[in-house]
């Protein structure tokens, strides 16, 4: 009966607004018989020349917004990563500082950004391979490199979980570095046997079967009253699924495969039907790569290198960065370099614009995977 009705609204309006768009010019269609004429086409890929190829995405939901890469471009090995790993933390609400909390039981460990090529002399094979990661999700997403985080390793054993959750911030202390995370891209990294999928408790996945993708065919205006038509519906579910899955819409890692979804309306307001969390692990381990987004510049402006203003943190975790010896590791962006100022000199005590040598800091040591594999 519900399908019915639908037909018959469909049939009356339809004609209506195809005339209404039309006049503006506007086309709103959606081909179902031929996807890969009808997504945006990006022939010149990312930066390093690579080509992106939109049709191997797939849409789940519009609200919230979220989708999933069938082959992930990239595939991280993190067997040196390993001995790295620490206690994830969370945001405090109030203050913005990262603190322990029960709401998140896995361990982890954040990947450098690559570092500028016009800014140093010397360009690591990391800083290569993660510009290649970084720039491949500036296309994915439409956003630059610049307004994404460093990308988080994270490990979960069996039971660890990360409770249901918001990636926008509450607090003004992260508001301040670059606004609310707008998109969040997590790349599996392995399977699980059982348990540790990403869930979306408050998903409404569209309510559309096999008649109404025909009347596609017809009309290519019928893609925004499907939209209008959504209607909460439960996932079928298998044995393989876990307790937790039940829960809303449930996305099972898959290694290779990569999902993303927005923390924001298009209007840059907040989603609260973006809440989602990763299940418990319960059989096997669960490995993942994050790179969370804003809608502004994450990398803040550089500071002036004079006496006076040189000794300064611009990043809120500089402090825990320097306490576990990034300053040696990751010199070139903790102190800084002949070329450019570092991100942390207050942390790491250099009150002064730095002139160091490259060969202090390009070493394997701040290599923490053992290899990226292209899979072009």
């Amino acid at each position: 009966m519900r399908l019915f009705l639908m037909l018959i609204v469909y049939a009356y309006t339809s004609s209506f607004f195809r005339d209404q768009y039309d006049r503006v010019g506007i086309n709103l269609g959606f081909y179902i018989t031929s996807l890969r004429t009808s997504v945006i086409r990006l022939p010149n890929g990312d930066s390093y020349g690579h080509p992106f190829d939109p049709s191997r995405v797939i849409r789940i939901s519009w609200h919230p917004r979220f989708f999933t890469h069938i082959v992930v471009v990239y595939k991280i090995y993190v067997d040196m990563a390993k001995d790295k790993l620490e206690k994830s933390m969370v945001a405090d609400v109030k203050t913005g500082k990262s603190i322990e909390s029960t709401v998140r039981t896995s361990k982890g460990m954040f990947i450098r950004k690559a570092q500028n090529r016009n800014e140093i002399i010397i360009v690591s094979l990391k800083d290569e391979v993660v510009g290649r990661i970084e720039s491949r999700i500036s296309v994915w997403t439409f956003l630059p490199v610049e307004n994404g985080e460093a990308i988080q390793v994270l490990h979960y054993e069996n039971g660890q979980k990360y409770l249901p959750h918001w990636d926008y911030f509450q607090d003004k202390t992260n508001l301040a570095l670059g606004g609310h995370r707008i998109v969040t891209v997590l790349m599996y990294l392995s399977n699980v046997e059982k348990g540790g999928e990403t869930i979306f408790p408050e998903s409404e996945v569209c309510s559309v079967d096999l008649l109404l993708y025909a009347i596609s065919y017809v009309s290519n205006h019928v893609d925004w009253f499907l939209d209008d038509l959504q209607m909460k519906e439960s996932q079928p579910k298998t044995d393989e699924d876990s307790e937790c899955a039940s829960q809303g819409y449930a996305v099972k890692p898959k290694k290779g495969d990569a999902l993303l979804f927005f923390s924001l309306h298009p209007n840059a307001t907040v989603d609260p039907l973006s809440l989602h969390g990763s299940c418990p692990v319960i059989e096997g381990e669960k490995w993942l790569a994050t790179k969370w987004i804003h809608v502004r510049s994450f990398e803040r402006k550089r500071v002036s290198a004079s006496k006076n203003e040189g000794c300064r943190d611009e990043h809120i975790t500089c402090p825990e960065w320097a306490a576990h010896g990034e300053c040696v590791k990751n010199g070139p962006y903790m102190v800084g370099s002949a070329n450019s100022p570092g991100k942390c000199r207050k942390s790491c005590k250099v009150y002064h614009f730095p002139q160091l040598k490259f060969d202090t800091f390009l070493s394997d040591t701040m290599v923490i995977y053992t290899a990226i594999e292209y899979l072009s």
